[in-house]
Protein backbone atom coordinates (compact mmCIF):
# COMPACT_ATOMS: atom_id res chain seq x y z
CA UNK A 1 0.00 0.00 0.00
CA UNK A 2 1.80 3.31 -0.97
CA UNK A 3 1.34 5.24 2.07
CA UNK A 4 0.88 8.97 0.41
CA UNK A 5 -1.26 10.34 3.07
CA UNK A 6 -1.59 10.51 7.05
CA UNK A 7 -3.50 8.16 8.97
CA UNK A 8 -6.90 9.69 9.91
CA UNK A 9 -8.81 9.67 13.07
CA UNK A 10 -11.73 7.99 12.51
CA UNK A 11 -13.73 11.04 13.67
CA UNK A 12 -15.50 13.59 10.68
CA UNK A 13 -13.13 12.29 7.70
CA UNK A 14 -13.37 11.55 4.02
CA UNK A 15 -10.69 9.66 2.58
CA UNK A 16 -10.05 9.19 -0.92
CA UNK A 17 -8.02 6.31 -2.53
CA UNK A 18 -7.70 4.28 -6.08
CA UNK A 19 -6.34 1.25 -6.80
CA UNK A 20 -2.99 1.66 -8.87
CA UNK A 21 -2.97 -0.28 -12.48
CA UNK A 22 -6.72 -0.35 -12.57
CA UNK A 23 -9.86 1.68 -12.95
CA UNK A 24 -11.09 1.63 -9.88
CA UNK A 25 -11.59 4.00 -6.65
CA UNK A 26 -13.24 4.49 -3.19
CA UNK A 27 -13.87 6.07 -0.43
CA UNK A 28 -14.05 5.84 3.11
CA UNK A 29 -16.16 8.15 5.86
CA UNK A 30 -16.36 8.34 9.30
CA UNK A 31 -18.35 10.55 11.60
CA UNK A 32 -19.09 11.78 14.74
CA UNK A 33 -19.40 14.58 16.02
CA UNK A 34 -21.29 15.84 12.82
CA UNK A 35 -23.78 13.00 13.52
CA UNK A 36 -23.74 13.84 16.64
CA UNK A 37 -24.99 17.15 15.87
CA UNK A 38 -27.62 15.85 13.26
CA UNK A 39 -29.03 13.53 15.94
CA UNK A 40 -29.42 16.16 18.67
CA UNK A 41 -31.24 18.65 15.88
CA UNK A 42 -33.60 15.76 14.95
CA UNK A 43 -34.18 15.06 18.18
CA UNK A 44 -35.13 18.28 19.44
CA UNK A 45 -36.88 19.29 16.61
CA UNK A 46 -39.54 15.96 16.55
CA UNK A 47 -39.68 15.93 20.93
CA UNK A 48 -37.69 12.32 19.91
CA UNK A 49 -37.10 9.85 17.35
CA UNK A 50 -37.34 6.15 17.31
CA UNK A 51 -33.76 4.97 17.72
CA UNK A 52 -33.35 3.31 14.35
CA UNK A 53 -34.45 6.59 12.24
CA UNK A 54 -31.69 8.01 14.24
CA UNK A 55 -29.62 5.77 12.98
CA UNK A 56 -30.54 5.67 9.67
CA UNK A 57 -29.58 9.67 9.59
CA UNK A 58 -26.25 8.39 10.20
CA UNK A 59 -25.93 6.08 7.12
CA UNK A 60 -27.66 9.26 5.36
CA UNK A 61 -24.80 11.45 6.35
CA UNK A 62 -22.45 9.10 5.46
CA UNK A 63 -24.06 7.88 1.93
CA UNK A 64 -23.83 11.55 1.15
CA UNK A 65 -20.09 12.04 1.99
CA UNK A 66 -19.27 9.27 -0.17
CA UNK A 67 -20.76 10.54 -2.68
CA UNK A 68 -19.82 13.94 -2.51
CA UNK A 69 -16.44 12.55 -3.01
CA UNK A 70 -17.29 12.95 -7.02
CA UNK A 71 -17.31 16.69 -7.01
CA UNK A 72 -15.32 18.40 -8.77
CA UNK A 73 -17.02 21.84 -8.21
CA UNK A 74 -18.44 23.65 -6.18
CA UNK A 75 -21.84 23.28 -5.16
CA UNK A 76 -24.23 21.01 -2.95
CA UNK A 77 -25.25 17.48 -3.42
CA UNK A 78 -28.59 15.91 -2.17
CA UNK A 79 -29.61 12.41 -1.34
CA UNK A 80 -33.19 12.53 -0.59
CA UNK A 81 -36.17 9.98 -0.38
CA UNK A 82 -39.85 10.01 -0.12
CA UNK A 83 -42.48 7.48 0.43
CA UNK A 84 -46.16 7.04 1.86
CA UNK A 85 -44.87 5.00 5.26
CA UNK A 86 -44.39 6.19 9.05
CA UNK A 87 -41.34 8.39 7.69
CA UNK A 88 -42.14 9.77 4.69
CA UNK A 89 -39.32 11.56 4.21
CA UNK A 90 -35.23 11.73 4.98
CA UNK A 91 -32.36 13.82 3.35
CA UNK A 92 -28.92 14.61 3.74
CA UNK A 93 -26.88 17.29 2.12
CA UNK A 94 -22.93 17.56 1.53
CA UNK A 95 -21.33 20.43 -0.07
CA UNK A 96 -18.13 21.33 -1.96
CA UNK A 97 -16.50 22.18 0.95
CA UNK A 98 -17.49 19.05 2.88
CA UNK A 99 -20.12 20.14 5.45
CA UNK A 100 -23.23 17.84 6.03
CA UNK A 101 -26.66 18.61 7.33
CA UNK A 102 -29.37 16.17 7.26
CA UNK A 103 -33.00 16.00 8.14
CA UNK A 104 -36.49 13.40 8.79
CA UNK A 105 -40.26 13.43 9.05
CA UNK A 106 -41.37 10.82 11.21
CA UNK A 107 -45.31 10.64 11.48
CA UNK A 108 -45.94 10.81 14.74
CA UNK A 109 -48.66 9.09 15.20
CA UNK A 110 -47.28 5.94 13.32
CA UNK A 111 -45.44 2.89 15.83
CA UNK A 112 -42.20 2.45 14.31
CA UNK A 113 -40.38 -1.06 15.84
CA UNK A 114 -36.70 -1.69 16.89
CA UNK A 115 -35.59 -2.91 13.44
CA UNK A 116 -37.20 -1.81 10.20
CA UNK A 117 -35.69 -2.20 6.96
CA UNK A 118 -35.22 1.22 5.08
CA UNK A 119 -38.10 0.08 2.71
CA UNK A 120 -40.69 -0.27 5.44
CA UNK A 121 -40.01 2.99 7.05
CA UNK A 122 -40.71 4.66 3.56
CA UNK A 123 -43.69 2.65 2.62
CA UNK A 124 -44.82 1.99 -0.61
CA UNK A 125 -44.02 3.64 -3.49
CA UNK A 126 -41.06 5.33 -2.30
CA UNK A 127 -38.46 6.76 -4.08
CA UNK A 128 -34.61 7.48 -4.27
CA UNK A 129 -33.21 10.51 -5.65
CA UNK A 130 -29.93 12.11 -5.71
CA UNK A 131 -30.15 16.13 -6.89
CA UNK A 132 -26.48 17.65 -7.31
CA UNK A 133 -26.91 21.48 -7.67
CA UNK A 134 -23.83 23.38 -8.52
CA UNK A 135 -23.20 27.15 -7.86
CA UNK A 136 -22.95 28.17 -11.56
CA UNK A 137 -24.99 25.97 -14.06
CA UNK A 138 -27.61 23.21 -14.44
CA UNK A 139 -29.14 20.96 -11.72
CA UNK A 140 -29.18 17.44 -12.35
CA UNK A 141 -31.51 15.30 -10.44
CA UNK A 142 -31.37 10.89 -11.16
CA UNK A 143 -34.59 9.21 -9.05
CA UNK A 144 -35.09 5.23 -8.62
CA UNK A 145 -37.36 3.39 -7.02
CA UNK A 146 -36.51 2.08 -3.60
CA UNK A 147 -36.52 -1.83 -4.82
CA UNK A 148 -34.08 -3.20 -1.54
CA UNK A 149 -34.54 -3.11 2.17
CA UNK A 150 -30.88 -1.41 2.93
CA UNK A 151 -29.94 2.11 1.72
CA UNK A 152 -26.72 1.05 0.46
CA UNK A 153 -28.04 -1.74 -2.03
CA UNK A 154 -30.61 1.07 -2.79
CA UNK A 155 -27.65 3.45 -4.10
CA UNK A 156 -25.85 0.06 -6.06
CA UNK A 157 -28.80 0.13 -8.11
CA UNK A 158 -29.46 3.83 -8.60
CA UNK A 159 -25.97 3.95 -9.79
CA UNK A 160 -26.43 0.67 -12.14
CA UNK A 161 -29.59 2.17 -13.65
CA UNK A 162 -28.82 5.86 -14.09
CA UNK A 163 -24.80 5.97 -14.27
CA UNK A 164 -23.86 2.54 -15.38
CA UNK A 165 -21.00 2.16 -13.25
CA UNK A 166 -20.53 -0.37 -11.13
CA UNK A 167 -20.79 0.40 -7.27
CA UNK A 168 -20.62 -1.39 -3.83
CA UNK A 169 -21.11 0.78 -0.84
CA UNK A 170 -21.42 -0.45 2.74
CA UNK A 171 -22.72 1.68 5.22
CA UNK A 172 -23.16 1.49 9.61
CA UNK A 173 -24.13 3.80 12.01
CA UNK A 174 -24.45 3.15 16.12
CA UNK A 175 -25.55 5.77 19.03
CA UNK A 176 -21.93 7.20 18.68
CA UNK A 177 -20.58 7.42 14.78
CA UNK A 178 -21.92 6.57 11.33
CA UNK A 179 -19.04 5.36 8.48
CA UNK A 180 -19.40 3.78 5.35
CA UNK A 181 -16.85 2.48 2.23
CA UNK A 182 -17.48 3.05 -0.85
CA UNK A 183 -15.96 0.59 -4.32
CA UNK A 184 -16.68 1.93 -7.52
CA UNK A 185 -15.50 0.99 -11.24
CA UNK A 186 -14.57 3.50 -13.45
CA UNK A 187 -14.15 4.03 -17.24
CA UNK A 188 -11.40 1.85 -18.95
CA UNK A 189 -8.38 3.67 -18.98
CA UNK A 190 -5.77 2.54 -17.10
CA UNK A 191 -6.14 -1.05 -17.66
CA UNK A 192 -8.16 -3.47 -20.29
CA UNK A 193 -11.84 -4.59 -19.26
CA UNK A 194 -11.07 -8.39 -18.45
CA UNK A 195 -8.15 -6.97 -16.18
CA UNK A 196 -10.80 -4.33 -14.62
CA UNK A 197 -13.32 -7.39 -14.09
CA UNK A 198 -11.72 -10.00 -12.27
CA UNK A 199 -9.47 -7.05 -10.05
CA UNK A 200 -13.35 -5.31 -9.24
CA UNK A 201 -14.56 -8.96 -8.00
CA UNK A 202 -11.18 -9.62 -6.06
CA UNK A 203 -11.59 -6.18 -4.52
CA UNK A 204 -15.50 -6.35 -3.60
CA UNK A 205 -14.86 -10.19 -1.68
CA UNK A 206 -12.07 -8.39 0.23
CA UNK A 207 -14.81 -6.09 1.01
CA UNK A 208 -17.48 -8.10 1.48
CA UNK A 209 -15.40 -8.93 4.77
CA UNK A 210 -15.98 -5.84 6.29
CA UNK A 211 -17.30 -5.15 9.72
CA UNK A 212 -19.69 -3.24 11.21
CA UNK A 213 -17.89 -2.78 14.00
CA UNK A 214 -15.05 -1.80 12.20
CA UNK A 215 -16.47 0.76 10.31
CA UNK A 216 -17.62 2.83 13.18
CA UNK A 217 -14.49 2.32 15.32
CA UNK A 218 -11.10 2.21 13.23
CA UNK A 219 -9.55 4.77 10.99
CA UNK A 220 -9.48 5.04 7.52
CA UNK A 221 -5.80 3.92 7.01
CA UNK A 222 -6.50 0.87 9.42
CA UNK A 223 -9.64 -0.18 7.71
CA UNK A 224 -8.03 -0.23 4.04
CA UNK A 225 -4.97 -1.78 5.71
CA UNK A 226 -6.61 -4.76 6.79
CA UNK A 227 -8.88 -5.25 3.61
CA UNK A 228 -6.11 -4.52 0.47
CA UNK A 229 -2.77 -4.78 2.32
CA UNK A 230 -1.50 -6.82 -0.37
CA UNK A 231 -2.96 -3.96 -3.14
CA UNK A 232 -1.28 -1.31 -4.63
CA UNK A 233 -3.04 1.59 -3.11
CA UNK A 234 -2.59 5.28 -3.43
CA UNK A 235 -3.97 7.37 -0.55
CA UNK A 236 -5.10 11.25 -1.10
CA UNK A 237 -4.71 13.48 1.76
CA UNK A 238 -8.12 13.12 4.20
CA UNK A 239 -10.72 15.68 3.83
CA UNK A 240 -11.96 17.23 7.34
CA UNK A 241 -15.99 16.80 7.02
CA UNK A 242 -18.08 18.95 9.86
CA UNK A 243 -21.98 19.92 10.23
CA UNK A 244 -22.55 23.09 8.35
CA UNK A 245 -26.26 24.38 7.52
CA UNK A 246 -26.93 27.17 5.08
CA UNK A 247 -29.71 28.54 6.46
CA UNK A 248 -29.64 32.27 7.02
CA UNK A 249 -31.53 35.03 8.18
CA UNK A 250 -31.11 36.58 4.42
CA UNK A 251 -32.55 33.02 3.23
CA UNK A 252 -35.50 33.09 4.83
CA UNK A 253 -36.39 37.13 3.75
CA UNK A 254 -35.78 36.03 0.40
CA UNK A 255 -38.82 33.37 1.03
CA UNK A 256 -41.15 36.01 2.16
CA UNK A 257 -40.30 38.30 -0.30
CA UNK A 258 -41.37 35.48 -2.99
CA UNK A 259 -44.33 35.05 -0.86
CA UNK A 260 -45.50 38.79 -1.83
CA UNK A 261 -46.49 41.91 0.51
CA UNK A 262 -49.99 40.88 0.87
CA UNK A 263 -49.57 37.59 1.97
CA UNK A 264 -46.92 38.02 4.47
CA UNK A 265 -48.57 41.18 6.17
CA UNK A 266 -51.40 38.97 6.23
CA UNK A 267 -49.91 36.68 8.62
CA UNK A 268 -48.40 38.72 10.24
CA UNK A 269 -51.80 40.69 11.10
CA UNK A 270 -53.42 37.26 11.85
CA UNK A 271 -50.45 35.84 14.09
CA UNK A 272 -48.16 38.89 14.75
CA UNK A 273 -45.07 37.61 13.42
CA UNK A 274 -44.21 35.09 10.50
CA UNK A 275 -41.88 32.06 12.26
CA UNK A 276 -39.65 30.25 10.22
CA UNK A 277 -37.71 27.05 11.79
CA UNK A 278 -34.75 25.21 10.02
CA UNK A 279 -35.34 21.64 10.19
CA UNK A 280 -31.56 20.99 9.79
CA UNK A 281 -30.61 22.92 12.97
CA UNK A 282 -33.23 24.48 14.63
CA UNK A 283 -32.31 27.86 14.19
CA UNK A 284 -35.87 30.25 14.28
CA UNK A 285 -36.23 33.29 12.43
CA UNK A 286 -38.99 35.84 12.70
CA UNK A 287 -40.15 38.60 11.21
CA UNK A 288 -42.81 40.96 12.13
CA UNK A 289 -43.91 44.55 11.60
CA UNK A 290 -40.49 46.25 11.60
CA UNK A 291 -38.68 43.49 9.70
CA UNK A 292 -41.69 43.84 6.53
CA UNK A 293 -40.70 47.22 6.72
CA UNK A 294 -37.50 46.82 6.17
CA UNK A 295 -38.05 43.84 3.20
CA UNK A 296 -41.32 46.27 1.50
CA UNK A 297 -40.44 49.21 2.22
CA UNK A 298 -42.16 52.24 3.70
CA UNK A 299 -45.93 51.28 2.40
CA UNK A 300 -45.64 47.98 4.50
CA UNK A 301 -44.97 50.19 7.81
CA UNK A 302 -47.82 52.47 7.43
CA UNK A 303 -50.57 49.84 7.55
CA UNK A 304 -48.68 49.23 10.88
Amino acid sequence: MSDSAASSANNDSLQHFIFENSDIRGEVISLAEAYQQVRANNSRAEGGLPEPVLRLLGEFMAAVSLLSGTLKFEGVLTLQAKGSGPMPMIMAEASYQKGLRAAVQVDAASQIGDAPSFTELLGQGGLLAILIQPDKGERYQGIVPLEKPELAACLEDYFAQSEQLATRIWLAADQAHAGGLMLQALPQQLADAEHNECHWQHLVALADTIKNDELLGLDAHTILHRLFHEEQLRLFDPQPVAFACSCSEQRCASAIMAMGQAEAEQIVAEQDLITMDCHFCGQQYQFGPEQLAKLFGDQAASRH
